[in-house]
């Protein structure tokens, strides 16, 4: 077991370092008006194990960070990309101009 748990830390390891030297400083030198959140699923999903959620300004800063993301490792070595899923918080109430009633805090 404890052979296991040092194998995945060396490979978890080698990710972090190569998201950061690789994949960090092209997202922050190409692009503008991105903010994300990473979530680890793999304990509640076999399909998907995990989910990076991009917040942009606009169109064109999404698609400057759909860019420069495809040409990192992260596109096809470290993560298989599975979907992209694009939309926008509330659209149905701002196109409809009604009060956005699924946004909820509790």
């Amino acid at each position: 077991m404890t052979a296991t748990c040092s194998a995945a830390a060396n490979r978890a390891g080698v990710r972090v370092r190569a998201f950061t030297t690789e994949v960090v400083p092209v997202v922050e030198a190409g692009t503008t008006g991105v903010r994300s959140r990473f979530y680890d699923t793999e304990f509640y999903s076999a399909r998907v194990t995990d989910v990076w959620v991009w917040e942009a300004e606009d169109h064109r800063a999404y698609q400057l960070l759909v860019d420069a993301l495809r040409e990192t490792p992260f596109w096809d070595r470290y993560f298989e990309v599975v979907d992209l899923l694009v939309g926008t918080e509330n659209g149905y109430a701002r196109t409809y101009g009604v009060e956005a009633v699924t946004s909820i805090s509790t």
